[in-house]
C-alpha cells in the first residue's frame, strides 16, 4: 500500500548515548580494576610520572603530527561516538520516497513549502533547496557528491589522529619503561629507590597498551562505522534528489534505492 506522501515529517534520527561504546569501554576497564584488585595491591598500579608520560607524551607527540584545528575537530567527533545522532538507512530510503512522491503528485514547487521540516539534515535539506532553486541535476548530484567526499575526509581524518594515538601510546610506554631502568640502576646502591624506578619501569608499559588497545583503536573503528552508517544514508539523498529533479518514477528509485541497501534494510514502499 502507498503511504501517504503529503507526511513528509521527517527521516527519524535518534540522538542519544551509544551504549555499545560506553558499556564496551566500561566493561573492559572493569573487568581490568578487577584483576587488579583480585592481585591484592591496585596501588601499585597507580603512578603519577608514568601517567605524565603515557598520557600526556601521547598526546604531545600526536598533536606534532596534526594540526591543532584536527586535534579539536577529534575531540568533537568523539563525543558523538558517545552521543550518537543515528538515522536508520531504512528510514531514510522511506523519507526520500515520500518526498519523491510528493513531488510527482503535487509538483517540484511543493517541496518549497516543506523546506523547514528539513533543516535538522543539512545534506538533505541542500539537495531539496537546490532542486526547488531550478538547479540541473547532473549539477546537484555533482555538489552533492563532493560534499559527501569532504565529510568522509573528515571523519578519515580524525579516525587517523586516534590510530596514530594507538601508534604512539606503546611507544611512549616504552620510554616510560626507559627511564625508570635507568633511574634503578643508577641508584643501585640505595634500595628505597629500585621499587620506585621498577614501578615506572613496567607501569608505563602497561598503561601504553591500555590506551592503544581498549581506548584508541576501539573508538578509531567505531569512527570507521558510523561514517560508513552516514556515507550510506547521504548517497541515498543523493540519489533521491537526482531522481526527483529529473522527475523520475518514485517507483524505479525505489528499485535505486534498494539496490544500494543491505538486504535486511530494504524497503517495500509501493506494494
Amino acid at each position: 500500500m502507498v503511504q501517504n506522501p503529503d507526511s513528509i515529517g521527517g527521516a527519524h534520527r535518534r540522538t542519544s548515548i551509544d551504549l555499545a561504546t560506553v558499556i564496551g569501554l566500561i566493561c573492559a576497564f572493569v573487568l581490568i580494576g578487577a584483576a587488579i584488585v583480585l592481585g591484592g595491591s591496585p596501588s601499585s598500579f597507580f603512578d603519577v610520572p608514568s601517567v605524565l608520560i603515557v598520557v600526556g607524551g601521547t598526546l604531545a607527540v600526536t598533536t606534532v603530527c596534526f594540526t591543532p584545528l584536527e586535534m579539536s575537530r577529534t575531540m568533537r567527533v568523539l563525543l558523538k561516538t558517545v552521543f550518537h545522532s543515528a538515522r536508520d538507512p531504512s528510514d531514510a530510503a522511506l523519507h526520500v520516497l515520500r518526498i519523491a512522491e510528493m513531488a510527482r503528485r503535487r509538483g517540484v514547487m511543493a517541496l518549497q513549502e516543506s523546506l523547514p521540516a528539513f533543516e535538522h539534515d543539512a545534506f538533505l535539506h541542500k539537495g531539496i533547496s537546490l532542486i526547488v532553486d531550478g538547479t540541473p541535476s547532473e549539477e546537484i548530484e555533482a555538489m552533492l557528491r563532493r560534499d559527501m567526499h569532504a565529510t568522509v575526509q573528515r571523519h578519515q581524518s580524525s579516525a587517523g589522529v586516534l590510530r596514530k594515538a594507538a601508534e604512539f601510546a606503546p611507544a611512549m610506554g616504552l620510554i616510560g619503561t626507559l627511564i625508570g631502568l635507568v633511574q634503578m640502576l643508577g641508584n643501585l646502591d640505595d634500595p628505597s629507590s629500585i621499587g620506585p624506578s621498577m614501578a615506572v619501569a613496567l607501569i608505563t608499559t602497561f598503561y601504553g597498551a591500555v590506551l592503544a588497545n581498549m581506548v584508541f583503536s576501539p573508538l578509531a573503528a567505531k569512527l570507521d562505522r558510523n561514517s560508513a552508517e552516514e556515507a550510506l544514508v547521504n548517497s541515498l539523498y543523493l540519489m533521491g534528489a537526482g531522481s526527483v529533479s529529473r522527475q523520475e518514477n518514485p517507483r524505479r528509485l525505489e528499485m535505486m534505492l534498494n539496490s544500494v541497501l543491505p538486504p535486511a534494510r530494504r524497503v517495500r514502499y509501493f506494494d
